[in-house]
């Protein structure tokens, strides 16, 4: 597999497969939304297209950025999150990168967000398609955030079963600019253990998968199996 790493404002041609990035925090909540029950994520182009979609759709449930705004239920937390029930509801997500990241790149054949909550189910998918070549799309920091990048690497390198060690990896994410800003509470709209709650390697056992839906991106997790045992991971 063919891994090319790039930043949003990059993304100059419409890729085959993308795999778009967010560790701290859209992609983590994200999971994190579904393991709490959501049905579907709409990944929103602005607070206003949220608030929109609030309008048509009551019962819908919104998610942005930053600190509590009215008409927004919900914050881009996944310590916060972890106890919501959101049992077959629909969300709707807005954030400053992660959600602009899978739009950028809405046109491709496939489209996967990630974090490490789910990234050995992602490698999994791309091992499973046999993916000559694939793009991950780091959201944060214009393509250098390390949380981003770090976790990127580690997936393509699953992905071609390269990569056996995480340690690494999750030491350049715990170091990272966005770990240090939401450990020292300067970000609003978080919890204590957001950071904690990000590094956590493979909570999950789906992949995530972004479709264009009737005008809308919509994310939706996707059951993949384990390797049988004795197979190659």
């Amino acid at each position: 597999m063919d891994a090319h790493f790039t930043g949003i404002a990059e993304v100059l041609e419409v890729p085959s497969v993308a795999v778009v990035v967010d560790v701290m925090r859209a992609y983590t909540v994200a999971a994190w939304a579904f393991a709490r029950g959501a049905e579907k994520i709409v990944l929103a182009d602005s607070p206003a297209e949220a608030l929109a979609l609030k309008a048509r759709h009551p019962d819908w449930v919104t998610l942005k950025d930053g600190p509590p705004a009215p008409g927004f239920d919900l914050v881009n937390s996944p310590g916060l999150l972890s106890s919501a029930d959101l049992g077959g509801r629909t969300v709707v997500q807005k954030t400053t990168a992660g959600t602009v990241g899978a739009l950028a790149v809405k046109d491709a054949s496939l489209v996967l967000c990630a974090g490490f909550v789910v990234a050995e189910a992602t490698a999994r998918f791309l091992r499973a398609r046999e993916c000559a070549g694939v793009t991950f799309v780091v959201t944060g920091e214009d393509g250098r955030a390390e949380e981003d990048l770090a976790c990127a690497q580690y997936i393509a390198g699953r992905a071609t079963g390269a990569v056996t060690e995480p340690a690494e990896f999750l030491r350049r994410a715990a170091g990272s600019r966005a770990a240090a800003e939401l450990g020292s509470g300067v970000r609003e709209g978080a919890h204590p253990d957001d950071v904690a709650f990000c590094l956590e390697l493979d909570r999950f056992p789906f992949a995530m998968v972004a479709t264009w839906e009737d005008s809308l991106m919509v994310l939706r997790p996707c059951a993949v199996p384990s390797p049988a045992d004795g197979a190659p991971v």
